[in-house]
């Protein structure tokens, strides 16, 4: 079974095309329909952007 993404893992991305690629549901064949494995994508993809936008926000102050 893969392992949940992380708000940890942002730290790894460089460009936003590798959000997609880094996201994963370790539950999609699990969930009920369609809609809501999307949906919960969705909610891992703004935790991930959430820290980067964090990190991005530090690493500007620290300079």
């Amino acid at each position: 079974m893969p392992r949940r993404t992380y708000e940890s893992d942002g730290l790894s991305i460089e460009l936003a095309d590798d959000v997609d690629e880094l996201v994963s549901d370790k539950r999609q064949g699990w969930r009920a329909n369609a809609a809501k494995a999307r949906r919960r994508q969705r909610r891992y993809k703004k935790r991930l952007t959430n820290e980067i936008r964090y990190q991005s926000n530090i690493a500007l102050a620290d300079k």
